[in-house]
């Protein structure tokens, strides 16, 4: 059997998924303003699809081709043009979408106008409002030949190119960023009649509109044109190995690497002069493997995700407020809480307010001796790192693990590391050799003279932002061999090579690998002796071929699994002879699904493991990643109710097929279930 006969091309995978977000979308039953905030959804994964997949592709045939490899470079360089023919289907998708849902919008009196749609009062106003409030942010970058225009952009910005006409004269050309970090891109322009119609105006329009009095005086003219265009570069990085850096230094160093890497795809308005695209061309250097991509006049939707809705609530979801958990809410302190019982909270349904007051109330109980917590990401104004630092002061031991190379978050990472060791944190930056993705907080307390561990692990990030709108599962567990596994972890990323056990706790990449293939195996024995056998999986992404060919395996021997994947899939499920007893779905709904779940069905006393690691080789092999057997067994069943709701969608849940088409979840006589809604009643009535 041909290798692409058993794994589907991850990089085509993940356009797979994206393509579902885009679907969401264009789907007209969701409300119009959740509708264009998808478009930005869609947009922001993109920018990251092309940063990492794209530049790894990109990179492989430049490297098979120095290598003389003529077959590899071939089917890479088919893989790319694969790809940039997806991304183009779904760009004019997204330009058809939001024409759309524009014309859409107006019947609600929300009216998105532009620089050429303008009254005489609303050009007034603008004009004011450009001088008063946008002139101060803009810096125009006026090219010549020793301007490197490529080392100029900002990765996330979006820009206007500006061709500066001048009879008998050569055309200039300038390049203009929006200042949409200092303002809002959405501008509401009052009413100058009806108060019942909201006109929104891109920043984009206003710019445009007012480029004359940008560049008056300064440069002779006698016409502005100006066309919207956005770079995104290669984020990959080499870390220097000078044994006179610190890993700061480094980390620091190879911000500035991606700050000058190379475009991989450069969006632009497909309506800009040819003359004008060829100059841009040439200025950023773009290679026959780079991809150009003409669009609408906007480029950069990702800021649509903030999209305001002016006008009435029912033009966007339901509010769905986070559920309080009863049994922290009926105990004085969350120690005693969690002594009572395990306590499993899923996000966003469930406060992460219940996270943030168990490292609060550490920070100052007298009987806590030491706090260990791991970062991977967190809020920009994290209420965490606030209460380790007031442990500090309250004298007590605090040790914090601080990933790096947390992509896209490095910078942040650098800042936060520095703000704690100043303030006499412990900080320790991760491990050289894996990244840091486990999820852990470790409060040590000293009860009746010995000291007691409480112990959090769980599916997602230390991140108040992301909390309330990422799926995820946290544990708080007394339960102290759990509790002391975990502290295991902190020692084995400051002493990475020193021998550990891990009994209970699957930590990557030390057992995780092992402990996953001994499951799936005994459920694959359960079927062969004809006892009860299943397995239901939920991740982001699976794309381990070692694992994959064990779930193949698992089929074939009788084992129904069941699979929840938001991402990339790599597996193709139901094929006969190898995987017709696996069914995979997807679900893209207003919560974006995180968790890692593993269910094993073994022989009637299920196993149930939430994990920090996806089912990938970077998971496995090259990270630090740890799952956590549930032992509460009404905990397990929750969990697995949670699942089997999922697993029952019909109205969010895509079937991923092996061709991922994306076909919708077939509904046939049952009953419309949207699992993230009924999850939330579900919870809601336990508690």
């Amino acid at each position: 059997m041909l290798n692409s006969d058993l794994y589907y091309p991850k990089e085509l995978s993940w356009l797979a998924f994206n393509e579902r977000v885009l679907q969401e979308a264009a789907d007209k039953k969701n409300p119009i303003v959740e509708r264009i905030r998808f478009l930005g959804i869609f947009s922001s994964n993109m920018d990251e699809f092309y940063r990492v997949r794209v530049a790894e592709v990109k990179r492989q045939i430049y490297i098979h081709e120095n290598e003389g490899n003529e077959v590899a470079a071939q089917q890479t360089k088919l893989l790319m043009e694969k790809i940039q023919q997806k991304v183009k289907n779904m760009t004019d998708a997204v330009d058809s979408i939001y024409e759309e849902i524009v014309t859409k919008l107006s019947r609600y009196n929300i009216i998105l106008t532009d620089k050429d749609n303008l009254t005489e009062f609303q050009k007034e106003w603008l004009i004011s409002y450009f001088k008063n409030k946008i002139l101060r942010h803009i810096a125009p970058i006026l090219l010549h030949k020793k301007v490197d225009l490529v080392s100029r952009l900002n990765d996330f910005g979006t820009y206007l190119y500006v061709a500066i006409k001048k009879k008998d004269k050569r055309t200039k050309y300038a390049t203009i960023e929006l200042p949409s970090e200092e303002m809002s891109r959405f501008i509401v322009i009052p009413p100058e009649k009806s108060r019942k119609k909201k006109h929104i105006i891109l920043l984009d329009d206003i710019i445009q509109l007012c480029l004359e009095i940008i560049f008056k005086g300064f440069v002779d003219f006698d016409e502005l044109e100006a066309y919207s265009f956005k770079m995104t570069r290669d984020s990959e990085y080499s870390i220097n190995n000078e044994i006179d850096e610190s890993f700061v230094e480094k980390m620091s160093e190879s911000m500035k690497q991606r700050l000058i890497a190379e475009p991989v795809r450069v969006g632009y308005d497909g309506d800009m002069p040819q003359e004008m695209l060829d100059n841009l061309k040439k200025r950023l250097k773009i290679s026959s493997y780079d991809s150009l991509i003409a669009g609408g006049r906007y480029r950069n939707f990702k800021d649509f995700i903030g999209f305001p809705n002016v006008g009435r609530e029912y033009l966007e979801n339901p509010p769905l407020p986070a559920i309080n958990s009863k049994v922290f809410t009926q105990f004085d302190t969350v120690f005693e809480a969690i002594t009572h019982k395990d306590i499993l909270l899923y996000y966003p349904y469930h406060r992460f307010l219940h996270f943030t007051e168990f490292v609060r109330q550490a920070a100052f109980d007298p009987s806590v001796k030491h706090i260990r917590l791991n970062i991977y990401r967190v809020a920009n104004k994290s209420r965490i790192i606030s209460s380790l630092i007031d442990a500090v002061d309250n004298g007590k031991t605090v040790t914090v693990v601080v990933e790096l190379r947390a992509r896209f978050d490095e910078e942040a990472n650098i800042e936060w590391s520095k703000t704690m060791t100043d303030a006499g944190i412990r900080v320790v930056l991760g491990s050289p050799s894996f990244k840091i993705h486990s999820k852990l907080c470790v409060v040590s307390r000293e009860e009746s003279g010995e000291l007691i561990h409480y112990a959090h692990l769980g599916t997602g990030n230390f991140n108040e932002k992301t909390a309330k709108i990422y799926t995820d599962f946290s544990l708080f567990t007394r339960n102290q061999d759990i509790a002391q596994e975990a502290i295991y972890v902190f020692e084995l990323i400051q002493l990475p090579y020193r021998r550990t056990k891990f009994q209970h706790l699957q930590v990557s990449p030390i057992n995780a690998r092992t402990k996953i293939q001994i499951l799936v195996r005994q459920e694959i024995q359960n079927a062969i002796e004809g006892q009860d056998s299943g397995i239901i999986l939920k991740v982001n992404n699976l794309v381990d071929q070692e694992l994959i060919d064990d779930l193949y395996r698992a089929s074939q021997a009788g084992v129904k699994v069941s699979a929840i994947v938001r991402g990339m899939c790599a597996l193709n499920a139901g094929v006969k002879g190898l995987s017709e007893n696996i069914s995979i779905i997807s679900i893209v709904d207003r919560f974006l699904e995180h968790p890692r779940v593993m269910v094993f069905r073994n022989a009637g006393k299920p196993k149930v493991i939430i994990s920090s690691a996806d089912w990938m080789a970077r998971n496995m092999d090259n990270r630090i990643e740890v799952g956590c057997p549930i032992y509460d067994e009404d905990l397990k069943q929750r969990i697995i109710d949670i699942l089997e709701i999922q697993l029952q969608d019909t109205m969010k849940a895509r079937v991923i097929d092996p061709e991922q088409t994306n076909k919708y979840v077939r509904r046939g006589n049952r009953k419309k279930r949207r699992s993230q809604v009924e999850i939330y009643d579900y919870l809601k009535e336990l508690e």
